[in-house]
């Protein structure tokens, strides 16, 4: 007997806590993509609010995705502390020169104010909009950098290091300042409409940092500041490896980890189990040379390891579906999902 279908918001809420929807829920997270929909530059699409949620509508409708992404571009949050986007054709906005010239700056700096930020005032006025026009049917997923990871724009990589490893002192400073704006910034978007909050956070990965410090830094971090933010939270390490820390990131009380190609999905699956949803794991960069057999068999194997029981998500592993992905491509991922995703399995 077949089930009634679910709406998207009750699909994901089913699999977040690990039961199983009428079917695997689909998150294409598509950004600049929607430049492309609409046929602008990326910098034209971004400058406008109204630009965004056209293209998530018409997006959402044409690849029937599960969710709505009000995440503009990583150094939209840097631009708030006073820096530069440097924009480029086909690809997402760059951070200009880091606004921290040495690492005694960090002692005077302060968390910007939200609402003295365009760019970020642009974010909440296309999520407003957004929950204007879908209410409780589909999720609206907003997104923070965090405090632990944005310093690679803020200051550089290299002298970011330096904080970590000999400059607790202004290491600690920097991480105060980025709690108070990452925050203010998620809970400001939650005020706005959105559903959670992706938590941005590459150097948690043990691809970018050794584990030991990363508990020692970052996921003390993650805890403080997780728990100040009023909804729910998806932490995402942007392709790194995840399975080494998937206890750990569990235990900051996030609801949702991503996971990229590079992991063993089966074993992550067991590691997660019952601890936290999984979102992942299809690979932006392979996405682009597709077939669409490619596309199909690739999202049928993802949800025989990882499907049965709920608690997993489709998405890509990066968090952002590449401008060169061809819209044939996530077609086929979409009807994929619909072929191989409907509970219960085969």
């Amino acid at each position: 007997m077949s089930r009634q279908p679910m709406t998207s918001m009750e699909r994901v809420m089913t699999a977040i806590t690990h039961k199983e929807p009428d079917r695997v829920p689909l998150f294409l997270l598509l950004s600049l993509y929607g430049a492309k929909e609409l046929g602008m530059t990326v910098e034209e699409y971004f400058n406008k609010a109204e630009n965004v949620v056209a293209a998530q509508r018409a997006m959402r409708e044409k690849f029937q995705n599960d969710c709505y992404y009000t995440f503009f571009y990583a150094s939209i949050e840097t631009e708030a502390f006073g820096s530069e986007s440097f924009f480029v054709e086909n690809g997402p906005p760059n951070a200009g020169v880091p606004i921290l010239d040495t690492i005694e700056d960090v002692f005077h700096l302060e968390p910007p104010e939200i609402s003295e930020s365009p760019g970020l005032k642009r974010v909440l006025r296309a999520t407003e909009m957004l929950k204007e026009r879908v209410g409780n049917e589909v999720p609206i997923i907003g997104v923070a950098m965090s405090p632990f990871s944005l310093p690679v724009m803020q200051i550089g990589f290299e002298k970011y290091l330096e904080m970590i490893y000999f400059r607790k002192e202004a290491f600690d400073r920097l991480m105060k300042v980025n709690e108070a704006f990452c925050v203010a910034w998620a809970n400001a978007q939650l005020a706005a409409g959105a559903t959670a909050i992706c938590y941005f956070d590459p150097l948690a990965s043990p691809t970018v940092i050794e584990k030991e410090v990363y508990m020692r830094t970052g996921n003390v971090v993650a805890k403080r500041t997780i728990a100040k933010i009023r909804g729910a939270t998806a932490t995402h390490l942007a392709s790194g490896l995840t399975l080494p820390v998937v206890h750990e990131i569990a235990q900051t009380g996030t609801a949702v980890l991503g996971f990229g190609s590079a992991d063993d999905p089966v074993a992550l699956k067991k590691e997660a189990e019952g601890r936290v949803c999984l979102i992942g794991n299809l690979n932006g960069l392979e996405m682009v040379h597709w077939t669409r057999e490619q596309a199909r068999q690739t999202v049928k194997t993802v949800i025989e390891q990882c499907g049965k029981g709920g608690g997993f998500i489709l998405s890509d592993g990066h968090g952002e579906v590449p401008w060169q992905v061809s819209e044939e491509t996530l077609l086929a991922v979409s009807e994929a999902v619909r072929l191989y995703g409907t509970y219960p399995l085969k």
